[in-house]
């Protein structure tokens, strides 16, 4: 965590929260969740717990980290078939402190990594949490985006080449070209562009840490979090960033898959039971679906990239210093379009 509350602004937070009248003081807060971007805290006065997401300490790169945009976002979703937190209140930059953030219901029940926990972990809780993830994913792509009012969230004429332009300036040479490890990739990438397959509200970062579990029998999801990144898209990209953070049995993980490492636990569906249950939900046409997981991990190389330059530069979280957490992604895009390995074109 590289930012904590201090007695000033803890006594800031409790009181907005009790003009709010959503706790009574006095709080504690503490810091939960496994990401490295937007901070979230348990927040807890008398009997009661709330979330507080702030995004992290200044420098905050351009467009990211958009507290407003999230808890709008969240407030629009409330009333779909999409479990989500409810928003109870929004502060302003300045308000109380000197970042935008907002509160959120409190979803208890568990959010899995390493391990499920009781008395979901038998076979048939976990083939249901697993299940449970892709309807809900179905239910995310068949929201009326602009019945609820996100019309405005993004454009999704032309979004795959855009998107997969707009990733590819974050680590670009002043010419435009990828880094040398990332070329390979890169250039499959562009020869193999599809058109979109549909327009549809999209999360960007759906995976199992970032659900929540209900706490007792069947295995079902709770509550999805973590919606900085959402926008409308094509929703295949969805389907790929989520088997690209599905571990493998015999393989390495990276590190987003790490983060998910349960998976591996017997009852879990195998990636292409997933994506069955997928088709069946939806009856999309899957038949570009390795573009997609590409493309995800490919993203997650060049976000993880440009985070390790700017903890080079002295401004961005010490995690992202390692070169191998990039590379552990650049092979696993290279095996899932397959490409061959960068050891073994060194090699020839």
């Amino acid at each position: 965590m590289s930012w904590d509350w201090t007695p000033e602004t803890r006594h800031a937070l409790q009181e907005f929260l009790i003009g709010h009248e959503i706790l009574s003081g006095p709080i504690t807060t503490r810091g939960i969740g496994d990401g490295h971007s937007n901070l979230t805290f348990l927040v807890t006065g008398g009997d009661t717990s709330v979330v507080v997401r702030r995004p992290p300490p200044p420098p905050i790169p351009p467009g990211a980290n958009d507290m407003l945009r999230e808890a709008k976002l969240l407030t629009a979703m409330h009333s779909t078939a999409v479990p989500v937190p409810e928003v109870l209140a929004v502060a302003q930059e300045g308000e109380v402190l000197d970042v935008p953030f907002y509160v959120m219901s409190f979803a208890p029940g568990p959010v899995v990594t390493v391990r499920t926990p009781a008395p979901l972990d038998t076979p048939d809780q976990r083939r249901s949490v697993g299940y449970s993830m892709i309807d809900t994913l179905a239910d995310l792509h068949e929201v009326d985006w602009r019945a609820v009012g996100l019309e405005r969230l993004g454009r999704p004429e032309g979004f795959n080449a855009r998107h997969l332009q707009r990733m590819r300036r974050l680590v670009a040479d002043e010419d435009g070209n990828p880094p040398p490890d990332f070329a390979d990739v890169d250039a499959w990438l562009a020869a193999n562009t599809p058109p979109e397959s549909d327009a549809a509200l999209i999360h960007c970062d759906f995976r199992i840490g970032n659900v929540v579990l209900a706490p007792d029998n069947p295995g079902r999801i709770q509550a999805v979090l973590d919606w900085e990144l959402a926008t409308i898209g094509d929703p295949l990209l969805d389907v790929g960033y989520l088997l690209a953070t599905v571990p493998e049995p015999g393989r390495s993980m990276n590190p987003t898959a790490e983060l998910g490492a349960a998976m591996l636990e017997d009852g879990y569906p195998s990636k292409a039971e997933l994506v069955q249950r997928y088709r069946d939900r939806t009856g999309r046409d899957l038949g570009n679906l390795t573009w997609y997981t590409t493309l995800a991990l490919w993203k997650l190389a060049v976000l993880y990239e440009y985070s390790r330059r700017r903890v080079l530069d002295g401004i961005g979280d010490p995690y992202y210093s390692d070169p191998a957490l990039v590379r552990s992604f650049l092979e696993d895009a290279r095996h899932a379009a397959g490409l061959a390995s960068a050891e073994a074109v060194t090699r020839q």
